[in-house]
């Protein structure tokens, strides 16, 4: 087994944590590599028993230089660190490890320096992972004109806001301050913010350690990354009740982060643990709201879900208010109806596809078929009361979800069948189609996941 350690020095956000002081401290120790080489060809010369014993000095003489490495305590025989730039020097040694008789593990540390042979990148180590058109010539991508401010941001300032109320709140992010826009919150209180690294796991389980201890932790992580902590989420949180705020960024379809980053599965991977309240908001009031919301609650886990990208240009008050768990609402109530189709349509949407649903419904109301059109606002605890209002008051139920099948639609459905409410309404759940969907913006994504305006008003 060939490890090759790729350390450039930099992740999105400078590195943390012991093993990135580790590997800085191997690499200022370079006239080791000198020594081990000599010590090797001179061992290989000896007898077998010499040799062994030689090894042995070598290792010892080695500790006392460089204290020794950690991959060696693994059992890896440990090479480096070497230029991942010199060819010359890089290309031969893959070779010699690859054709070498002993067969046992061996990691090979490269230095290697992020963006190389690209000026832009060289002195923007944290830019370039999602990359949208740009100007090959300088690196300047390509940027909307300035407008609402993102999601995140408005995420951002109410929680440094509430935390200027409340010093129990503290905020966790996994090697992604400025993604989370947790970034503010660490200059506002640097006591209160820890970046663990790209260590979900550790960063779900601190949490609850601390909600155990009276805290009010927000882990904010992506979606499609606390994927990776699931194990601790179900055991170090949901298992206990513990009041531990999820805030779930880049919730759906991400445009240019691609498929990696897409928060598909967070509704269904969430919502099928017990005593989980999951928010999804409509527009950037809403998640001033839920934010407020997620501050205030203590009686179990809760998760905030929300999108990459600009809010809707909507008057944000001071500060967001704290809502009903469990309440949904409706947005628009049916108009006058014509033609054979008697009962009308109920479109129930959760998360920021409200915005299409209200484009669809203006396209249905020219057809003269203007429908109730509702915000559902939690995944879970479904509001039963609007769902069983909807059912029983129109011909046909529409569900529309930023996330894949099996999720909110199928909460909704289920209650509907346990109610006997399926066999009266003619129930239709719009999801993310069952496959990946690759870079784009994030609109023409929408369109092919058919969960535009469009695709609603012909669903409906």
């Amino acid at each position: 087994l060939i490890v090759v350690l790729n350390d450039n020095e930099m992740s999105i956000a400078p590195p943390v944590g012991a093993m990135s002081n580790y590997l800085s401290r191997l690499m200022s120790s370079r006239q080791f590599l000198g020594l081990r080489d000599l010590a090797g060809k001179v061992a290989r010369r000896l007898p077998e028993r010499l040799e062994r014993t030689a090894k042995k000095a070598e290792e010892y003489a080695r500790g006392m230089i460089t204290g020794g490495t950690l991959f060696e305590e693994l059992g890896f025989y440990y090479v480096g660190p070497v230029d991942g730039h010199d060819l010359n020097q890089l290309v031969p040694i893959l070779r010699n490890l690859r054709d070498a008789d002993d067969k046992g593990p061996i990691l090979l540390h490269i230095i290697t320096e992020k963006g190389r042979g690209y000026r832009p990148a060289e002195s923007a180590g944290d830019k370039y992972h999602a990359v949208a058109k740009f100007n090959v010539v300088t690196g300047e991508q390509n940027k909307a004109p300035p407008g609402p401010p993102s999601y995140t941001s408005v995420f951002s300032r109410e929680l440094t806001r509430r935390a200027k109320q409340d010093d129990s709140i503290v905020a966790i992010t996994a090697a992604m301050p400025s993604g989370t826009g947790l970034d503010a919150f660490a200059r506002a209180w640097p006591d209160r913010f820890f970046d663990v690294g790209i260590a979900e796991q550790h960063a779900v389980t601190f949490a609850a350690g601390m909600a155990t201890e009276g805290l009010r932790p927000f882990c904010a992580i992506y979606s499609t990354f606390l994927q990776r902590a699931y194990d601790q989420v179900m055991h170090d949180v949901v298992l206990q009740n513990l009041p531990v705020r999820f805030a779930i960024d880049r919730a759906g379809l991400v445009g240019a982060d691609g498929a990696t980053h897409a928060g598909a599965f967070d509704i269904n991977y969430l919502g099928c643990l017990p005593g989980m309240t999951i928010m999804a908001p409509s527009d950037e009031l809403e998640l001033l709201h839920m934010t407020a919301t997620a501050c205030a609650f203590d009686d179990g886990p809760i998760a905030l879900r929300y999108p990459r990208g600009n809010g809707l240009g909507l008057a944000l008050p001071e500060e967001g208010s704290v809502l009903e768990i469990g309440r949904g609402r409706i947005v628009r109530e049916m108009g006058r109806q014509a033609g054979r189709e008697k009962g009308g349509i109920a479109i129930l949407s959760l998360g920021t596809r409200l915005a299409e649903a209200l484009k669809a419904a203006d396209i249905l109301a020219a057809g003269g078929l203007a429908p109730t059109v509702a915000d559902a606002r939690f995944a879970k605890p479904l509001d039963t009361a609007l769902i069983e209002n909807l059912a029983r008051n129109h011909a046909v139920l529409i569900t529309i979800e930023e996330g894949a099948e099996g999720g909110f639609g199928a909460y909704v459905m289920h209650h509907l069948a346990r109610t006997g409410l399926l066999d009266s309404v003619r129930f239709r759940p719009m999801t993310l189609p069952d496959r990946f969907i690759d870079h784009n913006t994030q609109d023409a994504q929408y369109r092919e996941a058919g969960l535009d305006a469009t695709a609603i008003a012909a669903t409906a």
